[in-house]
């Protein structure tokens, strides 16, 4: 779960309509996320739907990502309503997706589980990076920042959101507050 307010590091850069059959193949559905070593294998297929032309995702030795941000374009997180596809981000060790929009229940599943920061850009993002370029996020100032010539880019507020991803998702932040006992 993300709890940084900065995300530095390199860039794994998508286009439109990235769905969900993309992001977690429905063949690893069966692995629970609430088992520790499910929720880690879960997180190394992360992105396994992407046709070969794409690097893998998951990439060190140890099944994780080496890219903690991923830029996507339109429509992220379109078609099936999966929990497993911003959990499979988040186990692989992705903390924000910066994308000009996102699928409904995507960006919701991204708030419910705290997985994932779901960011808004103002502008189309995906030709501006490319994947292994190095950026800083700042989610308290809304901006991504491409660190090699230092522009800067404006995202939308995270908004009242940001507390419940921060903590982990709706049932961690609802017993942070005192909504439900610990």
């Amino acid at each position: 779960m993300p709890n940084e307010t900065l995300i530095r590091g390199p860039v794994y850069v998508l286009e439109d309509n990235i769905d969900t059959d993309l992001l977690i193949p429905a063949c690893y559905l069966n692995l629970v996320p609430t088992i520790p070593e499910e929720y880690r294998k879960l997180g190394s297929y992360a992105l396994a739907g992407l046709p070969g032309t794409f690097p893998k995702f998951a990439s060190n030795p140890d099944g994780t990502t080496p890219y903690p941000i991923v830029i996507g374009g339109r429509n992220f997180g379109c078609g099936s309503s999966r929990e497993h596809a911003p959990i499979a981000l988040g186990a692989a060790g992705a903390k924000a997706v910066v994308a000009e929009s996102y699928a409904r229940i995507f960006f919701r599943n991204s708030v419910a589980t705290g997985e994932i920061f779901p960011l808004e850009s103002e502008k189309r993002l995906c030709g501006e990076f490319k994947t292994g370029d190095l950026a800083e996020v700042d989610i308290a100032k809304s901006t991504v920042t491409r660190l090699s010539d230092g522009a800067v880019f404006a995202l939308k507020p995270v908004g009242a959101v940001a507390p419940v991803i921060a903590a982990g998702g709706m049932f961690a932040y609802a017993r942070e507050i005192g909504m439900i006992k610990k």
